[in-house]
């Protein structure tokens, strides 16, 4: 389905068309349930989250003065309501310490890619993701994947932008050490038969 930007849904509804609503769930659902789901980690629980965030979010639209971007706007609701469901439960996550990640240099990082497929690089791209905190998925999600900007990334987090674009940085050195991890247990894997 083509989706059409979102201010024109958002006119639309504001003009009564409540069914200009729909579309608008039906574009920014995913991303709202991924935002959820990686904080609280239950799937029944970020579906009824994502339920919570829809109705506010419809009932709140007469307010929303378009500063930001829709999309924006919604992921930081999203995010707040997800952060509210798990505040009494805070989980620690492990991350890899800033010893490892500052060994390699972007040079480096490029020249290992290189050497590998796209395929490959999908695959361990993919298994890298996953071992990220939730935290980290979510920016690198929303950088890469729904392209927003460091601003909007700060607004939806409520890290600063200088902030942000450190822990993109981090970001991306830790899938590249997960990667190349998984790269040498693969050499090894070879080379041991």
């Amino acid at each position: 389905m083509t989706f059409q930007e979102d201010h024109i849904y958002i006119e639309k509804i504001k003009k009564g068309d409540a069914s200009a609503f729909a579309s608008l769930v039906e574009k920014h659902k995913d991303m709202v349930f991924t935002i959820i789901v990686k904080i609280v980690k239950k799937s029944e629980d970020a579906e009824e989250i994502a339920q919570d965030v829809f109705l506010k979010v419809f009932e709140k639209l007469e307010g929303f003065r378009g500063d930001s971007r829709f999309s924006t706007w919604l992921y930081r609701i999203a995010y707040n309501a997800a952060i509210s469901k798990t505040r009494k439960r805070r989980l620690e996550v492990e991350a890899l310490d800033d010893f490892t990640i500052s060994n390699y240099s972007v040079d480096e990082v490029k020249e290992e890619l290189e050497s590998i497929d796209a395929e490959e690089q999908q695959a361990l791209l993919k298994e890298a993701m996953e071992s990220l905190s939730d935290d980290d998925y979510l920016i690198i999600k929303l950088f890469y994947l729904e392209e927003s900007s460091v601003k909007d990334i700060s607004t939806v987090t409520g890290l600063s932008q200088a902030n942000v674009k450190v822990k993109l940085h981090r970001i991306r050195k830790k899938l590249y050490c997960s990667m190349k991890d998984s790269m040498e247990k693969v050499i090894d894997n070879i080379v041991n038969l």
